[in-house]
């Protein structure tokens, strides 16, 4: 099953250009690939100084997590708020996101977690390049407000 980039925002408490993903490609229950052109973006907000700086990926993996969270045992449930407390391991392949003209493939793998914290690995590439690697271990707080 893929899901388009409305259909990814209706899962995830980010919105309008916030939103970073465009599409998934697959998923199962450890694990996800996601793809993303929006490190082109001029309207990034992760961008300073008009730069989308290498370690912005964290965010798309970030997101990629929150939708497989949903995906993956939550999908009734109203998006809950996840906030990143640690990242370990993390490799990066130094320069800029918007320099690269190809999309960015994001894959994360659960690998372990509860109802209150979850951990992943996660891995962003682009044109058979990886990009940035790592793990996150993220806090999830109760479901938004109706």
């Amino acid at each position: 099953m893929t899901l388009n980039r409305d259909e990814i925002a209706r899962l995830i408490p980010h919105a309008g250009s916030m939103c970073l993903l465009d599409q998934v490609l697959a998923w199962d229950k450890d694990s996800i690939r996601c793809v993303s052109s929006r490190h082109r973006a001029i309207d990034n907000p992760l961008r300073y100084a008009g730069r989308l700086g290498m370690l912005s990926a964290i965010e798309f993996a970030a997101q990629s997590m929150a939708v497989h969270g949903r995906l993956a045992g939550a999908i009734h449930e109203r998006p809950r708020v996840g906030y990143i407390v640690a990242l370990r391991d993390i490799v990066c392949d130094g320069g800029s996101l918007d320099d690269l003209a190809g999309d960015l493939l994001i894959e994360a793998k659960h690998l372990m977690g509860d109802d209150e914290r979850v951990i992943y690995s996660f891995a962003v590439g682009s044109d058979g390049r990886t990009l940035v690697t790592g793990r996150a271990t993220v806090i999830l707080q109760a479901g938004l407000p109706e």
